[in-house]
């Protein structure tokens, strides 16, 4: 088949991708001619795994193509929207601008039977206004939404070989058209007999959301359980495990620490919430005020503990933040815990070094304020307090001895419990932890 692919973002890219890999022949599109220029000499514009071996792969095969001319697009089947829905500025709600401006700059080049695919995380009624738009350039045309579901750091995984694929269809023919047309673009992972989800358009806006919003509420209900181990002096780590054994909790996202961050979650669920009082039911998702008070409150209590092993003041201590990703395997900064704490603590007197594997050059560009290191040691030389930020794996494996040595005084305190707190000890170290004795 011929696929377009409308945003080639995150998302998009690795979507394109991939679509070339499965064996269809893919043309991107976006507006950043920085970023297509990247991607047409086979180079990723962001740090994800495995993607820029995909992108070598397939170029090799000329089933990839990138361009800035939305009306290379026309011939395509299948026309996946995949830009950004950020937050709006100084509100709550989505911002449906870049959404719109790819489906009107689409509308004049579809064809009778081509299928709009929305992909873009949207408040529910955004794909039925689209359909409209669509059905009045091109009444043969079918909008059509499948929601992404990929985890920064397994995006080239989960795009190949996802959980679980979602159509949200109109019905009649034109719904089964539609069907007929994904089928075909998804016979690979559909073959391998990944589940397959047929509902209606209202319901396929909804999946996403409310997956990133259960997942939201999970994470910060940990965090508020580590709020009370440190109430208590109880382990948060070992209360996760304990009721992490029960089916019908599981142990997954319920790690208590900094909190969650990133281009996802954070806005996902306050555009939840306000959409659903746009439609009157903002009573329904009330809850997620406090998930997301609860979120913001662990930035300010590692800020807080930090200073209680200084002695109550951080004023001219030297801190080294191991991490300024939001999440580990990305170089993506959105509403990173990590920087945010970081800049609280500049902000506050500390003299604070941050380094991070992949995320440093976006850190630096973004928070100049900051000062950076290329290495953990480096960034730790003379340190009064480590805090581990963003639970990279190299940071993990830390040798805790070695690692002594470079630090002024041998104090480390872990955001993510991600560290061994006997073995950090046996080596000397005075260990601190969110929600941990």
């Amino acid at each position: 088949m011929r696929i377009s692919v409308i945003g080639c973002g995150y998302l998009g890219a690795v979507h394109a991708a991939s679509m070339a890999h499965l064996g269809h022949e893919v043309v991107g599109v976006d507006v950043d001619e920085r970023k297509v220029a990247l991607l047409a000499r086979g180079e990723a514009p962001f740090f994800e795994p495995g993607l820029p071996e995909l992108l070598t792969e397939v170029g090799a095969t000329g089933r990839l193509t990138f361009t800035t001319d939305i009306a290379e697009a026309a011939g395509a089947t299948v026309h996946f929207v995949c830009v950004g829905t950020p937050q709006k500025k100084g509100e709550h709600a989505a911002d449906l601008r870049y959404v719109d401006a790819a489906v009107e700059a689409l509308l004049p080049h579809l064809r009778p039977g081509d299928v709009v695919v929305g992909k873009s995380t949207v408040p529910v009624g955004t794909a039925e206004r689209i359909a409209e738009q669509v059905a009045a350039a091109q009444p043969e045309a079918v909008t059509v939404w499948n929601p992404e579901f990929l985890r920064e750091g397994f995006a080239v995984e989960d795009t190949l070989h996802p959980d679980r694929i979602v159509y949200g269809l109109p019905e009649g023919d034109a719904g089964r058209v539609a069907k007929e047309a994904l089928d075909a673009v998804y016979a690979t992972p559909i073959s391998e007999n990944i589940p397959v989800v047929v509902t209606d358009l209202a319901t396929a806006q909804l999946v996403k959301v409310a997956a990133n919003s259960f997942l939201a509420t999970k994470i910060s209900f940990i965090n508020a359980m580590a709020e009370l181990c440190e109430a208590t002096g109880a382990d948060v780590t070992e209360l996760a495990d304990a009721i992490g054994y029960d089916a019908r909790i599981g142990r997954r996202f319920l790690n208590a620490g900094l909190g969650f961050g990133g281009g996802c979650l954070p806005k996902d669920i306050r555009a939840f919430m306000a959409r659903a009082g746009e439609l009157g039911a903002d009573q329904a998702l009330s809850f997620l005020r406090e998930v997301d008070s609860i979120n913001m409150r662990r930035r300010v209590r590692t800020v807080d503990l930090v200073r209680e092993v200084c002695d109550g003041s951080i004023v001219g201590r030297r801190v080294a933040v191991l991490g300024a990703a939001f999440k580990p395997n990305s170089d993506d900064i959105r509403d990173s815990p990590a920087l945010s704490v970081a800049a609280q603590m500049g902000l506050q007197g500390a003299h604070v070094v941050v380094t991070d594997p992949e995320a440093r050059a976006n850190a630096e560009r973004l928070w100049p304020d900051l000062r950076y290191a290329a290495t953990p040691e480096e960034a730790a030389k003379d340190a009064d307090v480590v805090l581990l930020a963003t639970e990279w794996q190299q940071y993990r494996d830390l040798d805790p001895e070695a690692f002594g040595e470079v630090v002024k005084h041998k104090v480390v305190v872990d955001g993510r419990n991600a560290l061994d707190p006997v073995k950090w000890r046996a080596a000397g170290w005075v260990y601190r932890a969110l929600g941990r004795p």
